[in-house]
């Protein structure tokens, strides 16, 4: 989403998405800690009274913000499944895919470590709000995990062994990318060099396919 200029009054009935826009903005420059309602309206020209009338508080506004997050996160994945060269062997070519998928995964965590942080933060509640009625996870927070997965049913479909353990070979495989991602961003390995820091990466997704065929 592109940045929306401060200084501006909006009247053309679409605020609420102009202050999603900022808010979004404001967590790829600095993750969710940055998102603040009324930081979001002084951006888009307008008094947090306005910006209240949409949101409910900081929380509401900031679970949009994580939506938004998880839905771009999982894109990522999918344009780096498409950019995989084929294969003529079916088993070989759902194993690029995997690898794909998570190597999509840990490069949207390092280019976007603002919106990453924020695809998995945990907002507080508004105090005013009213509770949230009860409901199943919504797609986008499992998306990633959904692909990841799928990706694991391709390999059956090519005719790879698949033992009874692997329906949580896809767990796993988010489990190594999270916890990966999570090193680079805050744990040690944010001190390696980019060509280390890619050797570390291809070697913890070769671990991620050989796996596959060890479960």
């Amino acid at each position: 989403m592109a940045a929306i200029s401060g200084g501006k009054t909006y009247h053309h009935g679409d605020l609420r998405n102009a202050l999603i826009c900022a808010a979004v903005d404001l967590a790829t420059e600095g993750g969710p800690e940055r998102v603040v309602l009324r930081e979001a309206a002084r951006r888009v020209g307008v008094s947090p009274t306005a910006a209240y009338r949409h949101f409910d508080g900081r929380g509401e506004l900031l679970r949009t913000v994580r939506t938004h997050a998880q839905c771009v996160l999982a894109d990522a994945m999918e344009r780096a499944a498409a950019r995989e060269p084929g294969a003529d062997d079916p088993a070989l070519a759902a194993e690029r895919r995997l690898a794909a998928l998570c190597r999509g995964y840990v490069g949207f965590a390092v280019d976007q470590p603002g919106l990453y942080r924020a695809a998995f933060c945990v907002p507080r509640p508004d105090a005013t709000a009213a509770p949230m009625p009860e409901r199943q996870v919504p797609e986008p927070e499992v998306r990633a995990f959904t692909l990841l997965r799928d990706a694991f049913e391709g390999l059956t479909r090519a005719g790879a062994p698949l033992p009874a353990v692997r329906p949580a070979a896809g767990a796993a495989a988010w489990s190594a990318v999270h916890g990966l991602s999570l090193l680079l961003l805050d744990g040690p390995l944010r001190r390696l060099p980019a060509q280390r820091r890619n050797a570390v990466v291809e070697t913890t997704l070769a671990m991620v396919v050989s796996g596959t065929r060890a479960l």
